[in-house]
């Protein structure tokens, strides 16, 4: 193929913006925040050309003030998800066939929507909808968003220009086809920039969408949703449904034109849709795609040579932003004997200078937690720490869900490596540490693999390079994101594709161009210009 044919404009990562005092983005999206705090938004289902309103809706609340309505969202019943279903079949073969430049433009249309007129509006909403303060909304909301979406581009376009050899007697190439069906696409509620990339990069590589944002989530989808249609997407390529979840997928996984999954979320759901594919194997028309991100219980072990201070700034950083709720958040931490009385000084001094509250004001760093179901959950396991005789809480250990979900920054540290939160999963503002002998470095390097079932990250902090190569060799199989002397969070598109195995997903590596040879279906064609006449072969002799 023309190698000029597949120029495109080369990915560069978004630049992060400070939102220091006086600056405009400051200014810009507190305007934002303002207008969108009181908007009252109504969201509808969006099938094909129509905006359905069901009647039956949910109010969406703020987490940091969840007797605050910010509007409404409609439910689907069965008939709709069909309804979308047969829509987006309908779309299908016009969008599979358009150029894939045309493709491309849409959405580098849309990443240039982010970056300028929307990035006030997707980012307030963000902080609205998911509690994310300024910092973090940034980071996700636009610049991981644009992100995906630029260099998707270019990750398709460098799909497409993986070609086969051929001969001065035969052309050979690959044509790279979108699955054959639908994909369906469920997302979370803690990242604006996954919510938006999952039908995306379907999309992208052609192929038709049925979209189920996370009901916690629904606020900030719409603006997804207004960027989509404002850069192109057509009618019935991108089908968005709210709704009972188990209705909606499986509606959707009886479907003999269900051709893949686009998954992030809990790892019992997945297992469980999993089944339900597998159940209904016989009666699709291809083998559907399944790809999956689930969770994680992730780790920051200290060798005793690391620098004390770097390590308490990882575990900070690593466990409270976001209070916690990123997959990649650090929630277990193994350090040694002989730094623990200094670390855990910087520990408490740290957390005891974070202020927490609303998002609109950006002195403060912890916001709440996504939903009373999330509060209810931690709130026990802090209360069990405090009973508990291996387990004490040395900062934190405080919630109030009076005006919203907040809970407080809590360490636990434990004599029990094996201690309930050291395995269990919280998906919150709760790490747990476990205090290990120095001598013991080699066990506690097989207790960090050992312990959890899970494997998306993981962080080593060492100044020696034998032991980071120790580690890096003992824990290859327990991270799929693994980082060196860094908090194992704030994985960046282009840079380090993201995605764990074992309990934790697929590990088909969002931000690579491995995730969007996923949806696509190749085709190889071989075509011979000049065509044998006679079946004998020269070994035949006359």
């Amino acid at each position: 193929m023309l190698k000029g044919f597949f120029n495109v404009p080369k990915a560069v990562n978004e630049p992060v913006k400070s939102y220091a005092p006086n600056s405009p983005e400051k200014a810009a999206v507190l305007a934002a925040y303002k207008q969108m705090w009181n908007s009252k938004i109504d969201v509808p289902l969006f099938i094909g050309n129509e905006e359905i309103r069901t009647g039956n809706t949910k109010n969406m609340t703020a987490p940091h003030d969840h007797k605050h309505v910010v509007g409404t969202y409609h439910l689907a019943e069965k008939t709709h998800v069909e309804k979308a279903i047969a829509n987006a079949l309908e779309a299908k073969t016009k969008w599979a066939n358009m150029a894939w430049e045309q493709r491309a433009a849409i959405f580098l249309k849309a990443a240039e929507l982010i970056a300028g007129p929307y990035r006030a509006r997707i980012n307030a909403a963000t902080m609205i909808a998911q509690s994310k303060n300024v910092f973090q909304a940034e980071i996700d909301a636009a610049c991981e968003f644009i992100d995906f979406l630029r260099f998707n581009v270019e990750f398709m376009t460098q799909i497409y220009n993986d070609q086969p050899k051929s001969n001065s007697d035969m052309w050979n190439r690959l044509e790279y086809r979108p699955l054959e069906g639908f994909v369906y696409a469920i997302t979370p509620f803690n990242f604006t920039a996954i919510a938006g990339n999952l039908p995306a990069s379907a999309a992208m590589m052609g192929n038709v969408v049925i979209w189920k944002p996370s009901d916690s989530q629904v606020f900030s989808a719409k603006i997804i949703i207004d960027i989509f249609k404002e850069a192109g997407v057509p009618d019935g390529v991108i089908n968005v449904v709210f709704g009972d979840p188990v209705m909606i997928t499986n509606t959707v996984l009886a479907s003999p034109d269900f051709a893949g999954i686009h998954y992030t979320g809990s790892t019992h759901v997945f297992k469980d849709i999993w089944a339900k594919i597998g159940a209904n194997i016989h009666q699709y028309k291809t083998y559907p795609r399944i790809v999956g991100e689930t969770g994680g219980k992730d780790f920051v072990v200290a060798h005793p040579s690391a620098n004390v201070k770097q390590v308490a700034t990882g575990i900070v950083r690593g466990a409270f932003e976001f209070q916690g709720q990123k997959c990649s958040a650090a929630s277990r931490a193994y350090v040694p004997q002989s730094m623990w009385a200094e670390l855990k000084k910087q520990l408490i001094t740290d957390v005891n200078s974070m202020k927490m509250g609303s998002p609109e004001d950006f002195s403060n760093f912890i916001t709440a937690v996504i939903h009373e179901g999330s509060f209810d959950k931690l709130a026990s396991f802090i209360d069990q720490a405090k009973k508990d005789s291996d387990a004490e809480i040395i900062v934190g250990g405080n919630y109030d869900k009076s005006v919203g979900y907040f809970i407080e920054p809590t360490i636990i540290v434990t004599t029990n490596p094996h201690y309930t939160t050291m395995e269990t999963e919280l998906f919150g503002p709760v790490m747990t540490i476990f205090v290990y002998e120095d001598a013991k470095w080699e066990e506690t390097l097989t207790l960090v693999d050992t312990t959890s079932p899970y494997a998306l990250t993981g962080a080593i902090f060492s100044k020696d390079r034998y032991a980071i190569e120790q580690a890096t060799i003992a824990l290859q199989y327990a991270a799929g994101n693994f980082y060196i002397n860094d908090k194992p969070t704030g994985a960046v598109v282009g840079m380090q594709p993201f995605g764990g195995a074992r309990a934790s997903g697929t590990n088909d590596k969002a931000g690579s161009a491995l995730n969007l040879l996923r949806w696509a279906s190749p085709r190889t064609i071989k075509e011979t210009f000049v065509t044998p006449e006679d079946y004998r072969y020269p070994f035949l002799g006359e």
